[in-house]
C-alpha cells in the first residue's frame, strides 16, 4: 500500500510557473512508476507526464512538452511537477498516481495507487 498526497496548487497568471509535489507513504516508493493526471471540468481525466522508478525515464503529453518537467527524489519519497508557462488550458485539478512497474505508464488504468488532487488555476 501507498499513500499519495499532492500539495503547491494554486492560482497563477498565464506565463507564471508553480511546482506541484506529491510525497508518498507506506510503501518502497522508489519501486514506483509515477505519473501527473489533470482533469479539467467537464473533461476526462488525462495523462500529464510519467517518471519511471530510477527517474532516468521520462513521458509528457505533447501540450506539456517544453514547459513541464517530471522529477524525482526517492531518498524524499517525492515527486515533483515543475510547471512553466502555463496556459490557461492547463487549468485543472491534478493528480498524481503510482504503479509498481519498471516503465513509464501513460494509461491511467494501469495506476494503482492515487492521490486526492491539487487544484491549479490559470488566469489571464
Amino acid at each position: 500500500q501507498v499513500q499519495l498526497v499532492e500539495s503547491g496548487g494554486g492560482l497563477v497568471q498565464a506565463g507564471g510557473s508553480l511546482r506541484l509535489s506529491c510525497a508518498a507513504s507506506g510503501s518502497t516508493f522508489s519501486s514506483f512508476a509515477v505519473d501527473w493526471f489533470r482533469q479539467a471540468p467537464g473533461k476526462e481525466r488525462e495523462f500529464v507526464a510519467a517518471i519511471n522508478w530510477s527517474g532516468r525515464n521520462t513521458v509528457y503529453t505533447d501540450s506539456v512538452k517544453g514547459r513541464f518537467t517530471i522529477s524525482r527524489d526517492n531518498a524524499k519519497n517525492t515527486v515533483y511537477l515543475q510547471m512553466n508557462s502555463l496556459k490557461l488550458e492547463d487549468t485543472a485539478v491534478y493528480y498524481c498516481a503510482a504503479a509498481v512497474q519498471l516503465g513509464t505508464p501513460v494509461d491511467r488504468r494501469s495506476m494503482q495507487y492515487w492521490g486526492k488532487g491539487t487544484l491549479v488555476t490559470v488566469s489571464s
